[in-house]
């Protein structure tokens, strides 16, 4: 007999399909640490389920840290002031306490009651019985995480769904100035699209530059390429850059890019198919990424020196925290990695 397989776990795309197309349920809990897909979700939940000038009349909005659970529980139990259906958000929900004898309305719930439970920075515990309820008569949806590599695919993707496009370039100076925040990323990105001459319709990283406050030209991608290519005198260039500027270019910032950048190199190495459509498919790559990052790479260095150097990375983030270094300056710890790199 063939193993049965498991169910895909629930998307924002097919939750809001199935609510489109009519099949409500009860209680929707969304929760996890990207609070950029929980607000998303939740604000698209709201917008179809209650109409705008309905709002008054047929949603109720709670906070977890200024309400009980009994009151949600009440409010919950109510019926609607207008309409078929009565939305209770329940915002912040990790701040309710006593969240778990929220059980007692999820085993009788109000069938003309949508309970919306955003619960962030974290997610309810699994094995509680008022999850395994949410589970049993609702929607379950846990965020998923964006790992910093994956970044320039969700900039790119986010512009596209405005219709627009952003080089490479500049998704990866964003990714590398902002970070992981996504809903700073997506705020500073909207800035962005506000910025653009109405003849454009690309991001550039002149774009980003002028309006992000990033150099263009002296920033951790440039020195990402110049190691791939072992370009001795410009990394050291850069390297002085970063040393004259360390507000902009602090070596905090700096490391987790280069051991990233090394990473990747290194699990290429590994891929169990090393064409370049191969390499795309398994580090998750665009083609213009290979091709400007890992190839030349590879050519430069070998799979033990990529080993060393990711350690090498690691004992300078070490020591630029403090660990076994008592005076050895920022710039003078990655001149010395650099160095070590690129010999």
């Amino acid at each position: 007999m063939p193993p049965t397989r498991k169910p895909a776990a629930p998307t924002p795309e097919t939750i809001m399909a199935q609510v489109n197309a009519g099949n409500i349920m009860p209680v929707y809990l969304l929760m996890g640490t990207e609070n950029y897909f929980l607000d998303k979700l939740e604000s698209a939940l709201i917008d179809a389920l209650v109409p705008q000038g309905m709002r008054d009349w047929s949603m109720i909005t709670l906070f977890g840290a200024e309400t009980d659970v009994e009151t949600v529980v009440t409010t919950a139990r109510g019926f609607p002031m207008a309409g078929d259906r009565m939305v209770v958000a329940l915002k912040e929900a990790q701040n309710l306490e006593g969240f778990a004898r929220l059980e007692t309305y999820l085993k009788q719930p109000q069938p003309t009651t949508v309970l919306i439970i955003t619960y962030r920075n974290g997610t309810v515990d699994k094995r509680t019985t008022v999850f395994n309820l949410i589970k049993k008569i609702g929607v379950v949806y846990e965020t998923p995480k964006v790992y910093e590599n994956r970044l320039s695919s969700f900039i790119t993707s986010y512009v596209a769904d405005k219709g627009l496009k952003i080089d490479i370039k500049a998704a990866q100076l964003l990714a590398a100035h902002i970070g992981a925040d996504l809903a700073r990323l997506t705020s500073e990105i909207d800035k962005l699209v506000i910025a653009m001459p109405e003849s454009q319709q690309q991001i550039t990283d002149d774009l980003v530059a002028t309006h992000i406050g990033v150099s263009k030209e002296f920033n951790v991608f440039e020195l990402t390429d110049a190691l791939g290519e072992k370009n001795v005198q410009k990394v050291f260039q850069i390297a002085k850059y970063f040393d004259a500027n360390p507000k902009s270019n602090p070596i905090q910032k700096t490391l987790p890019v280069l051991f990233r950048y090394f990473q990747n190199v290194f699990i290429a190495y590994y891929a169990p198919d090393r064409s370049e459509h191969g390499l795309q498919n398994y580090l998750g790559m665009s083609d213009w990424q290979l091709r400007n990052n890992v190839l030349p790479a590879m050519k430069n260095y070998k799979a033990r020196k990529v080993m060393n150097i990711i350690s090498a990375i690691r004992r300078t983030d070490a020591r630029s925290k403090g660990i076994d270094n008592p005076n050895t300056t920022q710039g003078e710890l990655l001149r010395e990695l650099l160095f070590f790199i690129l010999n």
